[in-house]
């Protein structure tokens, strides 16, 4: 066993842990004072249950070992449990014990789960939240990793075979999509549902351009520098190991969400005069989402591109929910969907060797395009399905009158900020 990347491995799924608490820090801010609580618990409720569910059965799913289009009755049920892994971790195959993998691709499922959660703040019932985040979670998330993450080990410690994005068009079009750290699993995932929820749930009383402002823009700053610190974490920790791949995955972790972090600011001086907090916040986490599939396949300087367009066209896309008339409270849609479309596509044109401009063909962009339309058309259907089953059922959105006053007393019975004396 290799105690380097075994450590490398533990301290990064760390780093992608803290990135939930993170999120909800940079949601909490966004909402009114009186949703703080509600917002911020719905990722840490992400936590406990996607953490529980992954344990029992979502491992088992996403990593079953098998090739093709991994539906959720597709399961391991050696690793029901976590069992297999666990026999396994005192004399691994492979260079690390695969329960420190499953570690880290735990804290993948919870932030993909909590990113959703952004699109129905202010409004949604805590359990009827939870009811769809475990159920999502089932249907979707732990099939569509499978889809990208899923590999075969040989007794060599090697990968082979595994989910049909990554390994089936391999094998029909001679290359595979890329996508090293879940631009299509997480991100294109998470937003497309979260349009899904916005749509069912609908809009917010008042809903209007300027109508909700952020209450406070300092825990978004902090959580955007959370989500920032954990992201290399995500990024570089996806290649497994302590290598050159790893820091190249770092250092365009800070180059793109820099560059998105100008452009966004840029946009807003053009648009609105001033460029703001919320705004420096949203285009380094535009930067991040853009790069996530993209860290270990672009030089420095094609990074840096790829953040000034994430920044750039996220920051006028979160501006389609008025055109539109969809209520996606915290733009999880202009962020993580269209960032992640962004991050994808781009690999089709600039990839190191076989990007259209780099020295390939065609083939990158229409394996990049097959694979994030997939996702994002079968995220939207199944979380459309269930949120409006929920919604019919026992109700997804709390009354109107509840969402005036603020739902924090009425769902969790406690306020953000009590600033009487006692």
């Amino acid at each position: 066993m290799d105690q380097g990347n075994t450590a490398f491995l533990l301290i990064c799924a760390a780093l992608v842990l803290l990135m939930t608490p993170g999120l909800a820090f940079f949601y909490g801010g966004l909402v009114k004072a009186k949703s703080v609580i509600s917002m911020m618990m719905l990722s840490f409720g992400a936590i406990g249950l996607i953490g529980v569910l992954w344990v029992v059965y979502g491992y088992a799913i996403a990593f079953s070992g098998s090739e093709g289009v991994n539906l959720p009755f597709n399961i391991d049920t050696t690793n029901i449990g976590l069992a297999a892994v666990y026999e396994e971790a005192s004399a691994p195959t492979g260079g690390y014990p695969l329960i420190a993998f499953a570690a880290f691709q735990a804290t993948f499922a919870i932030i993909t789960v909590a990113l959703i959660s952004g699109a129905i703040a202010d409004r949604a019932k805590f359990g009827a939240w939870m009811l769809f985040a475990g159920l999502w979670a089932t249907l979707v998330y732990f099939p569509v990793a499978s889809w990208v993450f899923n590999f075969s080990l040989a007794d060599d410690g090697s990968f082979s075979d595994g989910g049909w994005i990554t390994y089936g068009l391999q094998e029909t079009f001679g290359l595979g999509v890329i996508d090293f750290a879940g631009g299509t699993a997480v991100h294109i995932n998470a937003g497309a549902a979260a349009l899904a929820l916005a749509l069912v749930l609908g809009k917010r009383v008042g809903f209007a351009k300027g109508a909700h402002v952020p209450h406070n823009p300092p825990f978004v700053l902090l959580g955007a520098g959370l989500l920032w610190f954990g992201w290399f974490g995500f990024n570089a920790g996806s290649e497994l190991a302590a290598d050159g791949v790893a820091a190249v995955a770092f250092m365009n972790t800070i180059a793109a969400p820099a560059a998105a972090l100008l452009a966004w600011l840029v946009i807003e001086k053009i648009r609105d005069g001033k460029p703001t907090s919320v705004g420096a916040a949203s285009g380094a986490v535009a930067g991040l989402v853009a790069i996530t599939p993209a860290c270990a396949s672009l030089t420095p300087g094609w990074a840096i591109l790829l953040g000034v367009i994430a920044g750039a066209l996220c920051a006028l896309a979160v501006d389609l929910k008025f055109k539109l008339g969809f209520d996606d409270s915290l733009d999880v849609v202009g962020i993580h969907l269209v960032g992640g479309l962004i991050g994808t596509l781009y690999l089709g044109f600039f990839a190191n060797g076989t990007g259209l401009f780099t020295g390939g063909d065609g083939t990158q962009l229409l394996v990049q395009a097959i694979a994030a339309f997939a996702v994002m058309i079968y995220s939207f259907v199944v979380a459309f399905i269930i949120g409006f089953a929920i919604e019919k059922t026992i109700g997804f959105r709390v009354t109107e009158e509840d969402e005036i006053a603020g739902i924090d007393p009425i769902v969790h019975g406690e306020a953000g900020y009590v600033l009487e004396a006692k």
